[in-house]
């Protein structure tokens, strides 16, 4: 780490800014991970798209379907690229519904190298006494962890956290941002209660530049639009990030909107429930490793992958 914990919320103020992705994690035919294509994969990301950063081993590179010794080699090949890019950060979800897996992968974050690690609040069955349980579950992550904290709440563990807890648990030391899967009015709010506390973001690419614009995000953290929407020849979403930040935000509408065609098109072609399957298809007509998804998830039709391609052929989507 290049921090202290106690100046962890500063130094991600500075550094955990810019547009970041949500990695898929390719498997080959026989189901195990392709690490060469996940490290081609990498530095395509990191190098030729310069993301600020990654978001690894997410909902969308298939945790839940990954060992825990799969996830943990995924954050060493994924710090290892970064550090030897010199440029590029990651972000390691450590999200399980087992604690001490929690715990184990944030000390494996810390160990290898990674920036920060992200935390989805937890999926609570019962739900009783919700608020005092999610914040004594991140408080004890935050007293056992040195490294930089980001919560995650999405509307799939069953609740919403409200913007009161979201600020309260903020305050401890080394949480330094959230992602925050909610509608605009409740992150609005957290945005108005922790001020410069930590980095609040949200999931979507559509909301970005408003929340730039209007709440003084720096921070996309993160869906895959980024590494979806963007190829070596067209980088809009960089663009039009990089155009707002320097507060030119009607140049920065122009290059956003032009990227409508590319987003109506996925969208378009997006079948019910396969996200991922989807997603690594798209990756693969970009000319990079999608691959299988991993049971339970579904692989995609022949019909779903021709419209992924009709669909694919009218994006707009320069590949160079």
């Amino acid at each position: 780490m290049n921090y202290t914990k106690q100046d962890a919320k500063a130094y991600a103020k500075a550094h955990f800014t810019g547009v970041w992705a949500a990695t898929l994690t390719p498997f080959n035919r026989d189901g195990t991970v392709d690490e060469a294509a996940m490290r081609a994969n990498l530095q395509h990301w990191m190098g030729t798209l310069k993301l600020g950063g990654l978001f690894v081993c997410g909902k969308q590179g298939e945790f839940f379907s990954m060992s825990l010794a799969e996830r943990k080699r995924s954050f060493e090949v994924a710090a290892q690229v970064a550090a030897d890019l010199g440029r590029s950060r990651t972000v390691m979800s450590c999200s399980d519904t087992n604690l001490d897996t929690v715990l184990e992968l944030g000390r494996h974050a810390q160990a290898v190298g990674a920036d920060w690690i992200v935390v989805h609040s937890p999926v609570l069955h019962f739900g009783a006494d919700t608020d005092e349980t999610i914040y004594e579950y991140y408080r004890h992550i935050s007293e056992q962890l040195d490294i930089g904290i980001a919560m995650w709440n999405h509307p799939d563990c069953g609740y919403l956290m409200s913007p009161q807890l979201c600020a309260r648990i903020a305050a401890l030391p080394n949480i330094v941002a959230i992602k925050y899967s909610v509608p605009r009015s409740m992150y609005s709010e957290l945005s108005r209660l922790v001020g410069d506390q930590i980095q609040v973001s949200t999931a979507s690419e559509e909301e970005w530049l408003d929340n730039i614009e209007e709440l003084g995000w720096r921070l996309y953290l993160c869906s895959t639009p980024p590494l979806l929407l963007q190829t070596a020849a067209d980088q809009r979403i960089n663009d039009y990030t990089r155009l707002a930040f320097e507060g030119r935000f009607a140049e920065a509408r122009a290059v956003r909107d032009s990227l409508e065609p590319a987003r109506q098109a996925f969208k378009a072609c997006k079948p019910l429930g396969k996200p991922q399957a989807h997603s690594k298809y798209w990756l693969e007509l970009l000319g990079l490793a999608g691959g299988p998804v991993r049971r339970p998830l579904l692989q995609l039709t022949e019909d779903e992958k021709a419209l992924i391609r009709e669909q694919f052929a009218l994006s707009g989507l320069k590949l160079g």
